[in-house]
């Protein structure tokens, strides 16, 4: 049986419903059997994405509101971004985001991630519970980092704890 196409979301709506000040993932594609991730973000005027890389994706990145910048680890000049900038995030480019005056709303959209899988070495079974990974999982939108000791979630911008 092939999947039907379907209406997910209307941004809009979404952006008008959200509390003035909430920032963070307002809204992510959940649907099962999905080969695709895409997050709605906001960030209020002066908020920042640290510099982080994405090793493993491509990403799509559409300003849907405000604007912004993007500062790369090349020392480049930071590219301007404004409502219906399209950028392309480039697998292990290094990037930082900061909102402009107005906030940043943003859409992203990249291949889905493979599961994280902790398999003990040469295949054996040893007992025991694996490693505790709660340190790496983002207090806002609960994405697990790659990262072993996160600063940023790479998914929505949250800080992580202070360690």
């Amino acid at each position: 049986m092939n999947a039907a196409p379907r209406i997910l979301a209307v941004l809009d709506e979404l952006l008008a419903s959200a509390a003035p000040g909430e920032r963070g993932a307002l809204w992510h594609l959940a649907e099962q059997g999905r080969e695709l991730d895409a997050n709605l973000v906001r960030l209020p005027a002066g908020a920042e994405v640290g510099e982080h890389q994405e090793d493993v994706l491509d990403v799509l990145l559409v300003v849907l509101e405000g604007g912004g910048s993007v500062g790369t680890a090349e020392g480049g000049p930071a590219l301007e971004l404004g409502p219906s900038t399209v950028l392309w995030l480039p697998r292990t480019s290094r990037r930082a985001l900061a909102a402009g005056p107005d906030g940043l709303v943003y859409l992203t959209v990249h291949r889905r991630r493979p599961g994280l899988a902790i398999k003990p070495p040469g295949g054996a079974y040893e007992g025991g519970e694996g490693p505790c990974m709660l340190d790496r999982v983002c207090p806002e939108c609960g994405r697990l980092s790659q990262d072993p000791a996160p600063v940023f979630c790479s998914r929505c911008g949250e800080r992580f704890p202070d360690r």
